[in-house]
């Protein structure tokens, strides 16, 4: 069964037929560089992925929320209200979908009924390719679609997402997550400026190689993890450099005025991660254009760079990781790898050229099992569009 077919079959499991239901699609992402610059003001480069989340929506006639998850078979349907959505209050998966609505609302589009959706996610569970913020996408597609609310653009759906995320469920992520999933291009990566939230799509022509991710199969949870913290530091070191420079974000600063003035972050934590944001803030910068002057090993000498940075200075990787991008370096035909996504586990994204790949999996995965005792997973992906009505 495809995926249509597979969250049609979960409704009609859930909620007893699938007359007058709806399906709609939302893309993850992956990021190809540029991590944690978001919420510092600086550049991303992700692109929507052909993997995402499905939904099946019909409209109810009461106030009624219900929700129902075929990855999550055993919590069965989950019901709320219209009229109970308080921020921070729920833990289960539904505060995403649930988050949305309340953000709809804040923003001043009342949802006038409720409805009952069923899900289903072929994105691995905490793999880092960002399953949270497609599901907010597609939550905010699917509002705009079943209630005609035609004023939003995608663009907008991305920052209701966003809100949603950041304010109803206490995760303060950048938007890069979700701008990627809502302005997903088909072979095409959006480089975004985050500060300005100017954007434009570049063409990725990987002629003979292709985009490789491989999973360490080690979850990460942002919202419980350290995530905040490094907003934090980084707000820190801001505040620090602003009492003599006139920036508003890190992203602001190139990496000699950072070497210039770093002594003015008081805090030895704040100013590697202060550097990590400026520093991948111009690499990414410096990727694109590369990639647009068709040197392609130029683009993952800086991917690998962005791994370091993340290892060292910005300590959002964890040692599976590690492994599976330095093992990676080693190995003939890969032109780059590093951790993508909001790390402490997650994946690596790698570019490999197409006759090196069977040598890359079969390799990697040997060394990866035998270091760590469990397997990696592999995905060969590709670029995908979107969310869409199915």
């Amino acid at each position: 069964m495809n995926g249509k077919e597979k969250v049609l079959a979960a409704f009609g499991n859930a909620f007893g037929d699938t007359e007058g239901v709806r399906c709609f699609f939302a893309p993850g992402r992956v990021n190809l560089i540029g991590e944690h610059t978001d919420y510092n003001g600086g550049h991303v480069f992700p692109c929507a992925i052909s993997m995402g989340t499905y939904a099946a929506v019909r409209k109810r006639n009461d106030r009624k929320l219900r929700f129902y998850s075929a990855n999550f078979e055993k919590e069965g349907v989950l019901e709320s209200s219209l009229d109970t959505l308080v921020p921070l209050s729920n833990k289960k998966w539904t505060g995403y979908p649930e988050g949305v609505v309340w953000a709809f609302e804040e923003r001043g589009f009342k949802i006038p009924q409720g409805f009952d959706m069923a899900v289903f996610g072929d994105i691995p569970a905490g793999a880092g390719l960002s399953s949270s913020a497609s599901l907010e996408v597609l939550t905010g597609f699917v509002l705009r679609e079943l209630f005609g609310i035609r004023e939003l653009t995608n663009v907008d759906l991305a920052l209701i997402g966003q809100k949603s995320e950041n304010e109803y469920n206490g995760m303060h992520c950048g938007i890069m997550d979700q701008f990627a999933s809502a302005m997903g291009k088909e072979e095409n990566a959006i480089f975004l400026d985050t500060n300005t939230m100017e954007f434009e799509y570049a063409p990725i022509r990987l002629d003979g190689m292709r985009l490789q991710i491989t999973n360490t199969n080690k979850k990460h949870s942002l919202v419980d993890s350290e995530y905040n913290l490094r907003r934090e530091q980084c707000q820190a070191a801001l505040s620090d450099l602003q009492k003599k420079l006139d920036i508003k974000t890190l992203g602001d600063l190139t990496e000699e005025e950072f070497e210039e003035n770093k002594d003015l972050i008081r805090d030895d934590v704040c100013r590697r991660r202060a550097k990590h944001a400026v520093y991948e803030n111009r690499r990414t910068i410096r990727a694109v254009a590369a990639l647009r002057a068709g040197d392609i090993e130029a683009f993952g000498r800086l991917m690998n760079e962005s791994h370091v940075s993340l290892r060292d200075d910005y300590e959002t990787s964890c040692p599976e990781a590690d492994i599976l991008a330095e093992e990676a370096w080693k190995l003939p035909g890969v032109v780059g790898s590093r951790i993508t996504g909001g790390g402490f586990g997650g994946c690596t994204v790698s570019i490999v050229k197409d006759e090196a790949a069977e040598t890359f999996i079969k390799e990697l995965g040997r060394i990866y099992e035998e270091k760590t005792g469990y397997p990696a997973s592999f995905y060969s992906l590709s670029i995908g569009s979107g969310p869409k009505e199915l």
